[in-house]
Parts: C-alpha cells; sequence; structure tokens
C-alpha cells in the first residue's frame, strides 16, 4: 500500500521516543504515540500499519493521523497531542460567582437549618439568579477549589 506520508524520524526525535517508551514518561497516550512512531519510521522496522495497529490496540486511522501529524506540523505536536483551547462546557461559577457563594458560605444559613448542605447553596445560587441552574457537585468542587 502507498503511504501519502513517510515518517522519517531524527536520531534525536528517536531518542526521545525510546526515552518517553523506556521510561514510561509522560502519559498513556504519549507512550503509545511514541511507540507507534518508532514503528511507522521509514528507517525502522517497517511494520505495516494494520500491524501497528493491531499491536497497539487502535484503528488504521489513529496511525495515518499520526503519520499525518509529523508530517504537516511537527514531532512535538505528533508526540504531546493538541492541546484543548477551551473546555467542551465553559464553566458555571465566574470568578464573581466564585466570590459570591464562598460569602455565602461563609454566612448565616438560612431560618430552620443548622449549616449550609451543598443542595442549599446550589438552591441558593438559582434563587439569587447568579446561575440559572446548578448542581450540588459543582458547588462542592468550587469550595473545595478555593480552600
Amino acid at each position: 500500500m502507498n503511504k501519502k506520508y513517510i515518517v522519517r524520524l531524527a536520531d534525536e526525535e528517536r531518542g526521545v521516543c525510546q526515552e518517553v517508551v523506556k521510561k514510561l514518561k509522560g502519559t498513556s497516550q504519549k507512550v503509545r504515540r511514541a511507540q507507534i512512531l518508532l514503528k511507522v519510521d521509514a528507517d525502522g522496522p517497517a511494520w505495516t500499519d494494520a500491524e501497528i495497529a493491531e499491536a497497539f490496540q487502535c484503528r488504521v486511522q489513529t496511525i495515518e493521523n499520526l503519520r499525518k501529524r509529523v508530517v504537516n506540523e511537527s514531532f512535538e505536536l505528533a508526540l504531546e497531542g493538541k492541546k484543548r483551547q477551551d473546555p467542551p462546557t465553559p464553566p458555571k461559577l465566574d470568578g464573581v460567582g466564585e466570590a459570591k457563594l464562598i460569602s455565602m458560605r461563609l454566612g448565616k444559613p438560612p431560618a430552620g437549618y443548622g449549616r449550609w448542605t451543598l443542595q442549599l447553596l446550589a438552591d441558593e445560587l438559582v434563587a439569587l439568579e447568579i446561575v440559572d441552574s446548578i448542581c450540588p457537585e459543582t458547588v462542592r468542587q468550587a469550595l473545595k477549589k478555593t480552600g
């Protein structure tokens, strides 16, 4: 099969990949990408994409994408992976919302309650129209983050 993107790793790049694999340095994805890069190297063991996909339990498309990224973008980007610019969903509480949550938490709980619960705080944030809706877990995480 004719490859559109031929990967030839420089000695330094090959050394980086071997180091990552040998010391399991970085995330599991980074280690797997390093292993794949060593196998797709034109000056390396010359495995087919199908053999690599089977060895590393991934799709052939994954290997083709990795080849393409090395050739079109850079070795570093192929090894590290792209960092996401924005989270998939924006955070419910911004700095102002968190400040209001903390001041509420430090204040007196509503009449009839001995202390603030996460559900009470969540309900109060919605009642004060700080957020449209929020779950107690998000409140817990915000409080934990601020200490």
